[in-house]
C-alpha cells in the first residue's frame, strides 16, 4: 500500500474522503497538505478548479518488548494547524528590515495600475470595451467603468460587480504590504442607486424583525454595501445589526433588542 497518494476533489474534505477510502484508514492515522486549493468558476467563463491533496500516512510506532526496556521518547500530538505546518516547505528566514523595505516601496499609484491592468485583462477575455477612471478618494480608490452594455458587470443586486471588485483588491494589493488601497468598482453611477435601494431595505428588514421577534439574515453584501445597512439601523433604537461569515460571502444579521425590565 502506498504511504503517500495525492488527491482531487470538488472541495478539500471531498479529496481527504478519497484519499481514507483508498488507503483503508481513518483521519487521524493520516496527514495531508493543502497542495491546490479549490476555486469557483470566474463570472461563468473560467472552468472551476478542484482542490488537490497530498496525503501521508503516518508513522506507526514499534511495538515496546517488555524484556528490553528503552528509554521513554517524548511524544507529542499536533494540533491539526501544526500537522498542516510541518508538512509544509519551511519559510524563508526574514530579517529585521524586510518589513521595513516592503513598506518603503509601497506606491499607490503602482496599485492603482495594477488594478487598472487586471480588470483590462478580465475584460479583454469577456471581449468587451471598457474604460476605466480612477478617482482618488481618502478611504478608497473608486474605478468608473464605462462603456456600452456593461450590465453583464453589474449582475443581479450587482453580485459580478462585487465578485469583480472583490478580485480586484486581491489582485492590485500586496498582502505582506504595510499598506493597501481599497478599490471600488462602479458603472454608471450603480453604487449610488443601489445604496437608495439599501436604506429602504434597512427599514423594511428592521421593521420584519420588530414585529416577528427573530433574526432576519440578509444576503451576502460587499463592505461598503454592509457599511450603509449599518449606518441606516444604528438610528433604530429597536434593534441591533452585526455581521458574520468569511469574505466574500459576508452578511449582516438584523436583531430586534430586547427589552430591559
Amino acid at each position: 500500500m502506498a504511504t503517500i497518494i495525492e488527491k482531487t476533489g470538488k472541495t478539500v474534505e471531498d479529496a481527504l474522503s478519497a484519499a481514507l477510502a483508498e488507503l483503508g484508514v481513518t483521519a487521524e492515522e493520516v496527514e495531508y497538505t493543502v497542495l491546490e486549493e479549490p476555486s469557483k468558476r470566474l463570472f461563468g467563463l473560467l472552468g472551476a478548479k478542484p482542490a488537490k491533496i497530498q496525503v501521508r500516512l503516518k508513522e506507526i510506532p514499534a511495538p515496546v518488548v517488555e524484556s528490553k526496556p528503552q528509554e521513554p521518547i517524548e511524544t507529542f500530538e499536533a494540533t491539526v494547524e501544526e500537522k498542516f505546518e510541518l508538512t509544509e516547505e519551511p519559510a524563508p528566514v526574514e530579517t529585521e528590515t524586510e518589513p521595513a523595505e516592503v513598506e518603503s516601496t509601497f506606491n499607490k499609484s503602482d496599485v492603482i495600475d495594477t488594478a487598472k491592468n487586471f480588470l483590462a485583462e478580465v475584460f479583454a477575455a469577456m471581449n468587451i470595451d471598457v474604460n476605466i477612471d480612477a478617482v482618488e478618494n481618502p478611504s478608497e480608490v473608486v474605478l468608473n467603468l464605462s462603456g456600452k452594455n456593461l450590465g453583464v458587470l453589474i449582475g443581479k443586486h450587482g453580485q459580478t460587480l462585487d465578485s469583480l471588485q472583490y478580485l480586484t483588491n486581491l489582485a492590485a494589493n500586496n498582502h505582506e504590504a504595510a499598506e493597501k488601497v481599497y478599490f471600488v468598482l462602479d458603472i454608471e453611477n450603480y453604487r449610488a442607486r443601489r445604496a437608495e435601494a439599501l436604506k429602504k431595505l434597512a427599514k423594511s428588514v428592521a421593521e420584519r424583525a420588530i414585529r416577528t421577534k427573530q433574526d432576519v439574515r440578509l444576503e451576502p453584501m460587499s463592505r461598503g454595501e454592509r457599511k450603509i445597512i449599518h449606518t441606516v439601523l444604528q438610528e433604530n433604537d429597536k434593534v441591533e445589526t452585526h455581521s458574520a461569515g468569511e469574505e466574500p460571502y459576508r452578511y449582516i444579521i438584523v436583531s430586534p433588542k430586547k427589552r430591559e425590565r
